[in-house]
């Protein structure tokens, strides 16, 4: 059974159109649209405590989950007495809620979104309303101005460096050579049946996913969430396509998170939206033939660091509501829709988590200090955002709120020296977290995770995650070992690609 409850007191307008929305899906049920209710278990864990974060909580939260999920977890909210909407199907909630955005939200959504329901071993699509040609012009023009005026506020903070532009022109080269892999993994991407583009999982802009999902969806399937990289200003979901394409083969769920870049948004929202992202899938996953049982959350580059930011700050929020009374969690609007420890591995790629040791490495490559200082939005946030520092306040309780933290990096990474990803494991090896580290020898930022997949063959990053994913299963194991990809750019085109890699 499913129900949809929102908290939208101080918010008439959203809880009209929940109303509209709620009694023309289900006129035929003769179904009583209760008053607001004080939300269960929300699907969104906005605002972070910490020096000039968001701190202030949405005035509204959602959630589309069983009441049994709600009564397993003890949440407190549902009160006795209260009542839900009663027997509103997978689609009528993902339709209310889809509807909902569209009502309220001043950032267009992508309307005629497919949404999945996996129930009785079988997927059923739920797609909602189609977008007219207006709206689809519509929100192209937005985009379209959103980036041009983000480009604009972008060349204020860089202003004219020989850096910077130097990278950007080996940056065009690289893409060139790499364009024969770029064309295949993109037709793959827009046009395969088992890739699910966009899908909304909050009302931020940007909070959009996609799911790669494997075509044999007769048991439950491992699920890898994965934040994608791009030093935190050219971040997107599809940059996981070709991780996605090559996992979803090897029958594995791969969720790859979109959010917020800078300038249009600082470190805590793009840990913000990562949260949220997180939790919808926590909280989803079941729907689209996922197994709870073994999630992962992985990411890479600024994406790995982005990703262990949202893992340290859920985890000391676990700790929060463990150690304080009901009454201080009310005051304190403190909320877990997710755990840490729900996570069975966490896959580290060429992460950075320690800022601060980084700053003038970043700066002598071409992210200048300036720029990269309002990109994490001040001096002061530097430490709260370095993982390896905000690690130490879960020294006492580390093995139980985290989960396995694998980290791999190459030994010949310029852009995120290896050292990072070694001090982050010194770090969490000394609290008692279980940590496992793979150097890859002579690789760069961008062999182990861009250069070998497009190689084809045998990809050590791949098989070394895949050892964690299929442990214990010996069928999956054995179908790991016989399938090889296929090469998707040739030799010499890669070797000149690494050459003049800005990476």
């Amino acid at each position: 059974m499913i129900f949809v409850t929102m908290a939208c007191q101080g918010d008439p307008p959203l809880w009209a159109a929940l109303r509209e929305a709620c009694e023309q899906r289900t006129a035929h049920h003769a179904m009583s649209i209760p008053q607001p209710l004080a939300m269960a278990c929300p699907v969104p864990d906005l605002g972070l405590a910490g020096p000039k974060l968001l701190g202030a909580h949405s005035s509204h939260r959602f959630a589309a989950a069983g009441l049994s999920k709600y009564q397993s977890r003890g949440c407190a909210n549902i009160r006795e007495g209260e009542k839900v909407p009663q027997n509103m199907s997978v689609g009528s909630a993902t339709s209310v809620l889809h509807n909902l955005f569209l009502k309220t939200q001043k950032v267009p959504f992508q309307a005629g979104f497919e949404h999945l329901s996996f129930k009785n071993n079988s997927i059923t699509r739920v797609i909602a309303r189609k977008s007219s040609l207006r709206n689809e012009f519509g929100r192209a023009a937005s985009d379209t101005y959103l980036i041009s005026r983000l480009s604009f506020v972008l060349l204020k903070f860089l202003g004219i460096g020989y850096r910077w532009i130097s990278k950007l022109v080996a940056l065009a080269f690289y893409a060139v050579f790499l364009m024969p892999g770029f064309l295949q993994v993109g037709y793959f991407y827009f046009t395969d049946k088992r890739v699910y583009r966009s899908i909304i999982y909050g009302p931020k802009p940007r909070n959009r996913l996609d799911i790669y999902l494997p075509e044999n969806l007769n048991s439950p399937k491992p699920v890898i969430v994965f934040v994608t990289g791009g030093a935190w200003i050219i971040g997107y979901k599809a940059w996981g396509a070709l991780l996605g394409l090559q996992l979803v083969e090897k029958d594995v769920i791969v969720v790859c998170l979109d959010y917020r870049n800078f300038p249009q948004g600082t470190l805590s929202d793009m840990v913000e939206d990562a949260m949220q992202g997180i939790s919808f899938i926590c909280n989803n996953i079941t729907d689209f033939g996922g197994d709870p049982t073994r999630l992962y959350l992985a990411g890479q580059s600024a994406g790995s660091h982005i990703a262990a930011c949202a893992l340290i700050e859920q985890a000391i929020r676990g700790i929060e509501i463990t150690e304080s009374s009901y009454n201080e969690l009310e005051s304190k609007q403190v909320d877990l829709t997710w755990k840490a420890s729900q996570f069975k591995g966490f896959f580290g790629i060429s992460g950075c988590y320690n800022l601060p040791s980084l700053v003038d490495h970043f700066n002598q490559r071409g992210l200048y200090h300036s720029l990269f200082v309002s990109i994490v939005g001040g001096e002061e946030c530097l430490p709260w955002f370095s993982p390896e520092l905000r690690v130490r306040n879960l020294s006492t309780i580390a093995e139980a709120c985290l989960p396995h933290m694998y980290l791999f990096h190459g030994t010949n990474d310029y852009s995120i020296p290896c050292g990072a990803s070694e001090s982050f494991a010194e770090v969490l090896a000394s609290i008692g977290a279980k940590v496992t580290t793979r150097f890859y020898d002579g690789k760069t930022h961008t062999d182990i995770f861009l250069q070998d997949p497009l190689r084809g063959g045998n990809n050590q990053l791949i098989a070394d995650i895949l050892d964690v994913v299929h442990a214990g299963d010996e069928i999956a194991q054995a179908n790991d070992a016989l399938s090889k990809p296929r090469r998707l750019v040739p030799e010499f085109l890669l070797q000149m690609a690494r050459n003049v890699s800005p990476f």
